[in-house]
């Protein structure tokens, strides 16, 4: 079995930007351009996320300016008219909890189009705040670690009595295999555990079966296998 995964925990920014329901228009573009950061997590009274504030619900406004003849769709103009976080904040709020995996946090951004995600514990409340770029840092783990990892809770788990050491060598984040094994249908089991290890970026899977014993005449019976005169 592999070691534990990395989750969002480990990698989320825990003091960051977030609003109160009622922070006025201008306040929040200043907070954002302070932080630097494209959405801020919105809160109630409790501290419980309710929304999201993006630098594309405040681009509503910019974009209403120039509506002079009314082009926009009512639900736009609407919306340009906000002047409070709570207004102008995106609902529901995409979060992710602490203990989320890495690729769990990951589909979550992908499935809802967005770059980062409010983590909020199982009340709600606000933990902290994971990007892309933290989920990207699990790739920053240096080779020697991925391979002892490796070493230590695939190889032995999978292949205890291997006639021949199987080797593994991780360069960038690119692992590969070598050695015999005595079950080959073990080899693909192995690369996709070796593939799900953190820092991984590829598996080159070398891994081979035991060496076959030569065939001399395959006439003659088997000396192993003539039954006794």
């Amino acid at each position: 079995m592999t070691g534990t995964p990395h989750i969002v925990n480990d990698v989320m920014t825990h003091t960051v930007l977030a609003l109160r329901h009622g922070a006025p228009f201008k306040d929040i573009v200043k907070a954002m351009q302070r932080w630097q950061v494209s959405a801020a997590p919105v809160l109630d009274d409790d501290g419980r996320v309710v929304g999201v504030v993006s630098e594309a619900d405040l681009l509503r406004k910019e974009q209403a300016r120039g509506d002079v003849v009314g082009r926009l769709p009512e639900a736009d103009r609407s919306a340009a008219a906000a002047v409070t976080a709570g207004e102008l904040m995106t609902v529901p709020a995409v979060t992710v909890h602490p203990e989320a995996t890495l690729p769990e946090a990951a589909r979550t951004m992908a499935r809802h189009g967005v770059k980062r995600l409010p983590v909020v514990d199982a009340e709600g409340l606000l933990r902290g705040v994971v990007s892309r770029a933290d989920l990207l840092k699990v790739f920053l783990r240096d080779d020697e670690d991925i391979a002892e990892e490796i070493r230590r809770d695939i190889v032995p788990h999978l292949f205890p009595g291997s006639a021949t050491p199987v080797r593994v060598r991780v360069r960038d984040g690119v692992v590969t295999l070598t050695g015999r094994v005595s079950d080959t249908a073990l080899i693909p089991v192995a690369a996709g555990w070796v593939r799900g290890v953190d820092g991984v970026v590829a598996v080159d899977c070398a891994l081979a079966g035991p060496p076959r014993r030569p065939d001399l005449d395959p006439d003659l019976p088997d000396p192993e296998h003539v039954p006794p005169g």
